[in-house]
This record gives C-alpha cells, sequence and structure tokens, in this order.
C-alpha cells in the first residue's frame, strides 16, 4: 500500500536502535520525521546525518521525532550512531518493507551498472498520524533546515488550534 499526502500511514512496525520498535501508531501525539538514506557511512549520508544531529535539539523542542531509515542491519547502525554520536535512533529496515511502504526504491546507475537503491526522501508524519509532507530525491544541503521549519510550522498550528 502506496502513502498518500494527508492520509495515515499504513500499519507497520520495525525495530531501531536503542532496543525501540517503531510503528505507523508509535509516535501518535507527536511529530515524526523519518529520513530514508542510502547506506551508513558514505559521505553524502554522513553529512545528512550530522546536520540532522547538529539540529536535533531544535527538532524535540518543536515537538517531533526523528529516525534515520535504511537497510543497514543493527551492527552497521549502532558503529554508525556510536560513530557520529547520533542522539536519535536508526531504523534497520533489512527486509526493505518500510523501504517500499514509502516507495523509496529504486533503480540507480552506479559505476555505469544498474542496482537498487534507495532515493535519499523525508517524510513528515503529524501528530494525528497523518503524512504531512514529503521530500524525494532530495539533495542534502539545507534540506534539514527546510524540514525543521516545516515542523515548526506544524507546531504553530497545533498552537493556534
Amino acid at each position: 500500500m502506496a502513502i498518500v499526502v494527508n492520509k495515515p500511514l499504513p500499519e507497520f512496525e520495525a525495530n531501531a536502535t536503542g532496543g525501540i520498535k517503531v510503528s505507523n501508531t508509535s509516535h501518535l501525539g507527536q511529530i515524526l520525521v523519518l529520513y530514508f538514506y542510502p547506506k551508513d557511512n558514505t559521505p553524502g549520508c554522513t553529512t545528512e546525518a550530522m546536520q540532522f544531529r547538529d539540529k536535533y535539539k531544535d527538532f524535540v523542542k518543536a515537538g517531533a521525532a526523528v529516525f534515520g531509515v535504511s537497510r543497514d542491519n543493527m551492527k552497521s547502525h549502532d558503529d554508525f550512531k556510536e560513530k557520529l554520536e547520533l542522539p536519535f535512533e536508526l531504523i534497520a529496515d533489512t527486509e526493505e518493507k518500510m523501504c517500499h511502504m514509502f516507495g523509496v526504491v529504486k533503480n540507480k546507475i552506479m559505476y555505469g551498472k544498474k542496482v537498487k537503491g534507495i532515493e535519499r526522501s523525508t517524510f513528515l508524519i503529524g501528530p494525528d498520524g497523518l503524512l504531512v509532507q514529503e521530500w524525494r530525491g532530495l539533495k542534502v544541503p539545507g534540506h534539514v533546515d527546510e524540514v525543521l521549519k516545516a515542523v515548526k510550522s506544524i507546531k504553530a498550528l497545533k498552537k493556534a488550534a
């Protein structure tokens, strides 16, 4: 089942570092940021993780939980998290269930060969469990600031209501 903006997320459950389980209902009442990235310890993914790390306190202050998602296993995630001192958890989607649900598995050309890879994408889920916004095929520079701005606008709307 595909995900659609302004609709609830389909049912899912995933394991994250820190022994945490994340599901479509685990963070109701809280803003949820799921950012999908190709691979631990690669240049773009490291930069993106560090930018989320550096703005993490701002996300928490705005009422958001942040999770990174990739196909890497838990050991790889634990090492990546420790190396970069990430304050948020990483979801190990080794069976690509979430990647397929969110439609981020794409055919890419790498070194002249066709490979299946993860398209760098971020999804913003509101406190009501509805998908608010999505960024697909994004570039790292400036992206985290854009997501933070969107999170703050949800918080402002919530306050005004």
